[in-house]
């Protein structure tokens, strides 16, 4: 077993890292701070593929692997947390379009999603529905040639700036099997938008309510078959898992980077901090904590690249895993850093506070929590080889 990275994966894990320092790093405080969606900036990203990392090539994409993905977001993420974060929701998006939307629309909508000339939002959670996205009320029913949708969408990332939905709407029976997913134009009429939430990080992205009013749209823009959204949405979200736990990693990676640098510069009792044994301690918990959520999250995407059965069992461990302890580690870069951590001239606030919501999106960790009991007690997937 060859844990090492392919001479290639080298080479696209080093661009990432170029691309984040000189396009991400220098103004992701700016954004941070004036709330900023950084637009040219994510087009930009494009340019470099990683708005297509996992699209098939008859449309764009780069039709790299989800290890490549992951290598990409960890590096992307260490600079800006909350922009990588976006940047993964629109390849998940792009991808459901392009893996289950008929021809045409697969045709229309992705090579532009591809390029960034269009980019995508993510449409389940209610705001009534949302560990229990099965209890989705948004329903969408067929006139002549046409599905007509209406319902609220909430926490919705990009919303009011990007271009295309992907939305999941009920078309038939109570529960998952009644539920579709749709792809919807964003300037389509009867679309409106709530205030962008106030919210304690990933501010460099426009969360808001989607209201959809008997919103008319073709009806080639279904994906997959009528009741299978529900599946086709947590396919989606098996890679987002995975894509948020890299986000995880690159904050917490960047976390112990600053932690580093600043035990070397800082002295206290006429010492270095590097001298004191809790800090000390601290640091290498620190970096076992990324090794193992890094392993974690690559194991889990080749299980995803290798169509295992068993795929969305590893997702869900390495998403609790990863976001669970990279958040830790992201709080404790800020107690090192002590009242200077707490202080926005410091990065290490603000990658805890972009962190702290990788543990709810995607599946909250006591989703993920559930998931992994039930392979284990009910489905009998443990397998320690």
């Amino acid at each position: 077993m060859d844990f090492n990275l392919s001479d290639n994966q080298l080479a696209f894990q080093a661009a990432a890292r170029e691309f984040a320092e000189k396009e991400l790093a220098p103004h992701a405080a700016l954004w941070d701070r004036e709330k900023t969606f950084p637009i040219e900036v994510i087009k930009k990203s494009a340019d470099m593929g990683f708005c297509s990392l996992y699209l098939r090539e008859d449309v764009g994409g780069l039709a790299g692997s989800r290890l490549d993905t992951a290598l990409v977001f960890e590096e992307l993420a260490a600079a800006c947390p909350s922009t990588t974060a976006y940047i993964s929701i629109h390849n998940m998006v792009a991808w459901m379009i392009d893996e289950f939307g008929e021809k045409g629309v697969r045709q229309h909508f992705v090579p532009e999603m591809a390029s960034g000339k269009l980019l995508g939002s993510y449409c389940l959670t209610e705001p009534w529905s949302g560990s229990d996205a099965a209890g989705l009320r948004a329903a969408a029913q067929k006139k002549g040639n046409k599905w007509i949708l209406s319902g609220t969408k909430a926490f919705v990332s990009g919303a009011g700036e990007t271009d295309v939905l992907v939305v999941m709407a009920r078309t038939g029976e109570k529960g998952p099997k009644g539920i579709s997913s749709f792809v919807v134009p964003t300037q389509s009429k009867g679309i409106s938008y709530g205030e962008n939430e106030k919210k304690m990080g990933w501010n460099s992205q426009p969360t808001r309510i989607v209201n959809l009013d008997q919103v008319e749209i073709p009806l080639q823009n279904l994906l997959g078959k009528e009741g299978e959204g529900f599946k086709i949405a947590m396919k989606g979200l098996n890679g987002g898992r995975i894509n948020i736990g890299a986000c995880s990693v690159g904050a917490a990676q960047a976390a112990v980077r600053h932690s580093q640098k600043y035990m070397k510069e800082r002295e206290q009792f006429g010492k270095p901090l590097t001298q004191f044994q809790a800090l000390r301690f601290k640091i290498a918990d620190m970096v076992t904590h990324v090794t193992a959520s890094r392993q974690m999250v690559r194991l889990a995407a080749f299980k995803l690249d290798q169509k295992d059965s068993k795929a969305p069992f590893y997702c869900a461990m390495a998403k609790r895993l990863a976001t669970d302890l990279c958040f830790e580690v992201c709080d404790s870069a800020l107690q090192i850093f002590g009242g200077y951590g707490y202080s926005q001239d410091y990065p290490v606030e603000r990658l805890m506070r972009d962190a702290r919501v990788h543990q709810i999106l995607e599946g909250t960790n006591e989703i993920m929590r559930v998931i992994v009991s039930r392979g284990v007690l009910e489905e009998n997937l443990l397998n320690f080889s």
